[in-house]
């Protein structure tokens, strides 16, 4: 038998809580006084059976594979972070190579922040976005940096170093096929990959696992409120440019604005986008998106807004939810990051 090192113990503390977050038997709520405390568990316990169906909705997942111990590739120094390079084992199938900045002036310790990266046809991307930004987001690490909050980012299935064909999205399309074939979902792979490297972000020693978010543009936007969603340890979510209502997307034929990983089988059957967002609440949520956006349309937009404002209204919370349209198309704006900057230091820097 392998010795047990201190980081074997904390990774396995971290799995048997991640398995009770997914079956939905985790509850962050505060004891309250008797009256209110049989509303409160009777919507915690809708909101963990709701969890479970949609993790339910994501195929067949690895949730027995015990992940190995990462390993570090490489460390870079960069203006004011250490960067590191670490492939991660989280679903058992493939490594998943994973890049961590470390601010040099941070708290002790610090809040962490999953980056996801988006699509936008970019197999070679991935998680590179984080340091060299696209035309549509300039980089993000100079600003996480200088806020000083740790920040993993790792390369989606079919993207990055993670990209196994010459054309990316035919291996996109391959891989999509193949495990409709053994029973799984892309984008359930991809949903677990994500909340098993919350998982390894929250175990780091550097990183305060009661300050986590979730962050991301497009694809990257749409994986941070599933994400948030399903994962009740994420206390931020925030999203750029993807809050889309399926029924609207319909209604504007603009299933083909999306690439075939976002397609979730027999999911209309169970919820609606703000019924995924719902399970947010009352945790702080702040959506910024396009008015002449094709990937999301935006009566959509107003509609989840509508649907989830008063959730937060009755919680007490309205300001924790703000859901915008800015008069542009996917792209984020200046304005857009100024919001995003400001909900960082709110709620992740600031908070305690």
């Amino acid at each position: 038998m392998k010795p047990r090192s201190e980081f074997s113990t904390r990774r396995e503390f971290l799995q048997s809580s991640a398995m009770l977050v997914a079956s939905g038997a985790t509850s962050n709520t505060t004891r309250v006084s008797d009256d209110t405390s049989s509303t409160a568990a009777a919507m915690e316990a809708s909101r963990a059976q709701r969890r479970k169906e949609l993790w339910g909705l994501l195929g067949d997942l690895p949730w027995q594979h015990q992940p190995t111990p990462p390993r570090l590739i490489q460390k870079e120094e960069h203006e004011g972070y250490t960067l590191e390079r670490w492939v991660l084992d989280l679903n058992g199938t493939e490594p998943v190579p994973a890049l961590l900045l470390v601010p040099h002036k941070r708290q002790t310790p610090a809040p962490g922040m999953l980056y996801i990266h988006w699509h936008g046809g970019m197999y070679d991307l991935g998680k590179e976005q984080l340091l060299k930004g696209v035309k549509a987001q300039p980089a993000y690490a100079p600003v996480l940096a200088e806020k000083g909050i740790v920040t993993l980012a790792i390369d989606s299935w079919c993207f990055g170093e993670r990209k196994h064909a010459v054309n990316g999205g035919e291996g996109e399309q391959d891989a999509f096929k193949l495990m409709l074939w053994k029973g799984q979902v892309l984008y359930g792979m991809m949903m677990f990959d994500e909340f098993r490297a919350m998982d390894y972000l929250a175990s780091r020693p550097e990183v305060d696992s009661k300050r986590l978010a979730a962050f991301g543009m497009s694809m990257g936007a749409t994986k941070a409120w599933w994400l948030a969603a399903l994962d009740p340890r994420v206390k931020l979510c925030m999203d750029v440019c993807c809050l889309t209502d399926y029924d609207e997307l319909i209604k504007t034929h603009g299933l083909k604005e999306h690439g075939i990983y976002y397609y979730v089988p027999s999911l209309l059957k169970h919820f609606q986008t703000a019924e995924i967002n719902e399970l947010i609440v009352p945790r702080p949520h702040l959506s910024v998106n396009g008015r002449r956006d094709p990937l999301t349309p935006p009566a959509g937009v107003e509609k989840i807004r509508n649907r989830l404002l008063p959730l937060y209204r009755k919680q007490g919370r309205e300001s924790d939810c703000r859901i915008e349209l800015f008069d542009c198309e996917h792209v984020e704006l200046p304005e857009m990051r100024s919001l995003i900057v400001e909900w960082m230091d709110r709620f992740l820097v600031k908070s305690t």
